[in-house]
């Protein structure tokens, strides 16, 4: 597929109101378009899929590396793909919008608040685009999306201020119809908040889709020499059942992560929210998400009476951050209302009125466990409002390399056959693939 980045000047400029134009302008345009999003997120990938009626593709290079990155990409399924940046353009360490623009080969189209500014609009577009040399990234910077631009002389003085080189590809014009609500990890979920249809329609009218589409150019290819972490045939014989919660407590799974699951074993999903009973399975996998808004209804489930059980008949069960509080004693809103949970995991969580951690992380295994073997090192991110108070006889098997963990650097709170952790891992890594050995290992 072609694509095209957009990035932004910062954070709150609006990256995600003009990625979803881009995509309407391109459907409307007659296209299939496949949606990416550069960095760990999940909360604008839900918008992404609301729209372009496809789940969304997770860029990130601390997590896949560039090969699994590529792979990533080329999984899609479009005529074009736009890819939504993460934070301003060259912000991230671990990885910038620019360094997947880099990777990718892709332009960026950088998305500039024009608010209170014409020329001044030009000129940071120009400096983003200079930039690029200066921090020894090679990316283009193709041009302009003017977010909360007016039309006519307004937009006029834009587009003309622009040097050479940049191009004007269209506006957003500032209505409150394209306001997306937030809370506490970000956005709300797509499936929550819309944005209205209409005023999306009315948005993508003043893109200029013909130039985003000459724009587009075909990505760097993956290596095919080289042997990806996460494809290795699936074992011979029955293939193992795995449960995934899947419910708005749950909601945090990135799609390459269930492609793979479907790939090398049979996927059942179920919703503790919704009063389902776990299924019958070989192993179970509880994705991120916001228990904490669901506490009553997850303290009523009989699906966390039974993982009780089943994890201390020595079930597989991976929890990731939200799962990980799932499987805890107990959960502890920031309003001070406190539900049982799991009791699986010798926890207590608690959730807070400002993040607790944010970061690319790095662990390393001190034992073998569900997603690692000994000394094997897994990349992932975590972000999470919650803490952990932990038993005096709680078992880690990672140490922290880079980012929090769950206390005194350490992550991977284990029990029985139950791994939970405050940090999100992609296939890419390898982790789904030692879990869904170790779930063979132990049905056998």
């Amino acid at each position: 597929m072609n694509g095209i980045v957009l990035g932004g000047t910062q954070s709150g400029v609006g990256k995600t109101v003009a990625t979803l134009a881009v995509v309407r302008a391109f459907q409307d345009a007659g296209y299939d378009v496949q949606p990416a999003k550069a960095g760990p997120d999940f909360i604008d990938p839900s918008h992404h899929a609301q729209v372009a009626g496809r789940p969304s593709r997770t860029l990130d290079l601390w997590l896949e590396g560039t090969e699994g990155l590529r792979r990533n990409y080329a999984r899609g399924d479009g005529d074009v793909c736009v890819v939504e940046g993460v934070m301003g353009l060259y912000d991230g360490d671990a990885s910038s919008t620019a360094m997947v623009a880099e990777a990718l080969d892709l332009p960026v189209v950088l998305v500039v608040d024009a608010k209170a500014g014409m020329e001044s609009v030009a000129a940071t577009a120009h400096g983003f685009r200079e930039y690029a040399a200066h921090a020894g990234v090679d990316v283009e910077v193709a041009g302009i999306i003017a977010q909360r631009a007016h039309g006519g002389r307004h937009a006029e003085g834009i587009r003309d201020a622009l040097p050479d080189g940049l191009e004007y590809f269209g506006r957003i014009p500032p209505t409150p119809d394209l306001a997306i609500p937030d809370r506490h990890l970000g956005l709300e979920m797509g499936a929550e908040s819309p944005l209205d249809p209409d005023a999306l329609d009315a948005a993508a009218e003043h893109l200029r889709t013909d130039r985003l589409l000459d724009a587009a150019r075909s990505p760097a290819a993956p290596d095919p020499k080289l042997r990806p972490a996460a494809d290795r045939a699936a074992p011979t014989g029955d293939r193992p059942t795995v449960a995934v919660a899947r419910d708005a407590a749950f909601a945090f799974v990135y799609p390459a992560t269930l492609e793979r699951l479907r790939e090398r074993a049979e996927v059942v999903t179920f919703s503790p929210v919704a009063g389902d009973d776990l299924p019958a399975c070989d192993g179970v996998y509880l994705p991120g998400g916001y228990p904490e808004l669901h506490g009553p209804a997850l303290a009523s489930s009989p699906a966390l009476s039974t993982l009780s059980a089943r994890a201390a008949d020595g079930l597989p069960i991976f929890g990731e951050c939200g799962g990980l509080m799932a499987l805890s004693e107990s959960l502890t809103t920031a309003e001070g209302d406190t539900h049982a949970m799991a009791g699986v995991l010798p926890a207590d969580v608690r959730m807070h009125d400002r993040y607790q951690a944010l970061d690319h992380v790095e662990l390393r295994a001190e034992r073998d466990t569900l997603s690692a073997g000994a000394g094997e090192t897994r990349r992932g991110h975590e972000f999470h409002y919650s803490s952990a108070d932990v038993g005096a006889d709680a078992r880690f098997a990672f140490e922290v390399r880079r980012g929090s963990g769950i206390t005194d650097e350490r992550d991977g709170l284990t029990e029985y056959r139950t791994l939970g952790t405050y940090c999100h891992l992609h296939p890419e890594s390898g982790a789904f693939d030692s879990f869904l050995d170790r779930i063979g290992a132990a049905a056998e």
